[in-house]
């Protein structure tokens, strides 16, 4: 399985504002009282018994956040997984957003020179999703970690079930011999026109672009560095350099920005995976995912997994609204409407308007 896990945890709040904000993204907020998004995907990369590092990838700023949620976890797992918490999982901060090539390249490079005797694979996992059963998240990641290992670069494909102008899109050809369930994929299509959409849903070989990669680390800077080389030289600095050793917050390994570092950073473009890499290599795969997937990117799909549809309300000739608050609230005569009251801000929204959220949420910075 693979050495590595890396878990991307930036993000800035703005889908699932006012209850999440710059400096408390999406990752940190829990459903119904539960452990937050980001202590779910760890407990994912502990289950999947990596034998390297599990590296949560920020932004400064949230560090301390990060670094409690981590201990807090310490206390309610098994011995033997508290002890790799406290021993391997490392949070590693970046000096400024440049998307996701530059943090996991970065990442790659740090598990390499933390231990260099090692032949590295690397499973990239994101920090805010709902995956769910974790023993089905396993196979298939056990189908990634097989179709990595001939030179792929593999994600995870989701089965659509509306033609969603909101996510990226997987076509697949044919399977991977002596891999069931793993497809070569033809294209990738970032967040078509509703036209086209429906057109990938009919043809019946499209998925969903969950955002999750699998590769080994040799070959995924090789590729990156034939295919998009900007980002390659820019790192090129942090690869000669030695890495420095990691110090503690809350009892966990943190590793906050260097010269080398923050040198390439300065000099790296802001590109995401799929643009540096997924779309350009004629490598690249998808395991078609059979454990069910959220990215919890709206209101409209945080309210699908909330229990309690309604708390702490007094509705009066209301239909189909959902309330989440610090304080009570009476509905009154309204219909298909959601109420955020959080952080002393209040968000009243249309059910299906959610993509207008970031919106206000942006305005709120200003």
């Amino acid at each position: 399985m693979f050495t590595d896990i890396v878990i991307l945890a930036g993000g800035f709040g703005e889908r699932l504002w006012p209850a999440s904000k710059a400096d408390f993204p999406k990752q940190f907020m829990a459903l119904d009282g539960g452990i937050s998004f980001l202590q779910h995907s760890v407990l994912r990369a502990l289950a999947l018994n990596p034998q390297g590092k599990i590296i949560i990838a920020t932004r400064l700023g949230l560090e301390t956040q990060i670094a409690k949620q981590c201990n807090d976890l310490i206390s309610q797992v098994k011995e033997k997984e508290a002890q790799k918490l406290k021993d391997d999982l490392l949070i590693v901060t970046e000096p400024f957003a440049k998307h996701t090539t530059a943090p996991i390249l970065l990442c790659s490079i740090v598990v390499k020179k933390l231990n260099p005797e090692v032949k590295h694979s690397m499973l990239v996992l994101t920090s805010d999703h709902i995956i769910e059963p974790v023993s089905a998240f396993k196979n298939d990641a056990e189908k990634a970690y097989k179709s990595a290992e001939k030179n792929h670069i593999v994600t995870f494909g989701i089965q659509p079930y509306e033609p969603s102008v909101g996510y990226g899109y997987i076509i697949t050809g044919d399977e991977e011999e002596g891999n069931p369930g793993v497809f070569k994929i033809n294209k990738f299509t970032e967040k078509p026109d509703q036209k086209t959409a429906e057109k990938y849903i009919a043809s019946g070989n499209c998925r969903w672009n969950s955002g999750m990669f699998a590769f080994g680390c040799d070959f995924f800077e090789e590729e990156l560095s034939r295919l998009t080389p900007e980002v390659s030289e820019s790192f090129e600095v942090v690869k000669s350099a030695s890495c420095p050793a990691p110090t503690k917050i809350d009892g966990i390994n943190y590793l906050g920005p260097y010269d080398e570092m923050t040198k390439a950073y300065e000099k790296t473009p802001a590109i995401a995976i799929d643009k540096s890499l997924a779309e350009k290599t004629q490598n690249a795969y998808a395991v078609l995912a059979s454990f069910n997937w959220d990215d919890v990117g709206s209101w409209d799909s945080f309210e699908k997994h909330c229990k309690e549809k309604v708390n702490n309300t007094t509705v009066i000739e209301s239909n189909d609204c959902f309330v989440y608050s610090d304080i009570p609230v009476a509905l009154c005569g309204v219909n298909d409407i959601t109420v955020v009251i959080k952080n002393g801000k209040a968000l009243i929204m249309r059910k299906g308007c959610s993509n207008l959220v970031r919106q206000a949420a942006q305005n709120d910075k200003n």
